[in-house]
């Protein structure tokens, strides 16, 4: 998280820019906050996100896009939330969940 004027809860849907695209995406689960510096767990589910915190979340689209995980493709793996006009956050894709074709 790079600057928001609250905190980030489950079910918020900003838009992620990633390669060409703008696609609005909602966080559906907080799995761990991070620290930023070490890398290490600091909490697990946690409730919200703030200012200053890094985090592993699993967000779904609002509609297809494409992405690459990072170890596959470095450059395409990459992605910023931006909302109200700013960039509120920058990260990289670790893991995909392909949807489900019936």
């Amino acid at each position: 998280m790079l600057q928001h004027p609250s905190a980030l809860t489950v079910g918020y849907t900003p838009v992620f820019h990633c390669h060409t695209t703008q696609t609005a995406c909602t966080f559906v689960e907080l799995k761990k906050k991070l620290d930023p510096r070490s890398g290490q767990t600091k909490e697990e589910n946690p409730t919200f996100l703030k200012t200053g915190d890094a985090a592993i979340v699993v967000i779904k689209p609002t509609k297809p896009m494409v992405i690459e995980t990072v170890k596959e493709l470095p450059q395409l793996g990459r992605f910023a939330v931006r909302d109200m006009g700013s960039t509120i956050a920058a990260g990289m894709c670790i893991a995909i969940q392909a949807k489900q074709m019936r």
